[in-house]
């Protein structure tokens, strides 16, 4: 099965909330993937992955990490072949063009990256 791999966010510390949209035009799931390296002062961080309407400019929820409070790796899905999970896999599908939001609960630095794997 192809796949393309993209960077959303790459690795450097982080104090505020922060956005991306990508394309992943003909993509059937998306495995993205959060690295959290750094988390010295206990910061608290949400990633929300929502598609993105080009003609109504409107981005609409599609799924929603728990908080992230430690270092760690964590994994969220969305395909519609899935069982959904809250906060970590969507039932969905996928549309030409998501938009991942990096929620920040402080001002405190945190150190992470984000990955996202279209399989095709």
């Amino acid at each position: 099965m192809p796949s393309r791999v993209q960077t959303a966010f790459a690795s450097v510390a982080r104090t505020a909330s922060q956005d991306v949209d990508l394309n992943v035009e003909g993509a059937n799931g998306l495995v993205i993937v959060i690295d959290v390296t750094l988390d010295a002062a206990s910061a608290s961080i949400v990633f929300n992955v929502d598609g993105y309407d080009d003609v109504s400019e409107t981005a609409y929820t599609i799924l929603d990490s728990a908080a992230i409070i430690a270092v760690g790796t964590t994994v969220l899905r969305i395909s519609p072949h899935l069982t959904a999970s809250a906060n970590t896999i969507a039932k969905d599908i996928v549309p030409p063009r998501i938009r991942i939001s990096a929620v920040a609960a402080d001002a405190d630095a945190i150190t992470y990256s984000v990955t996202v794997h279209s399989t095709f």
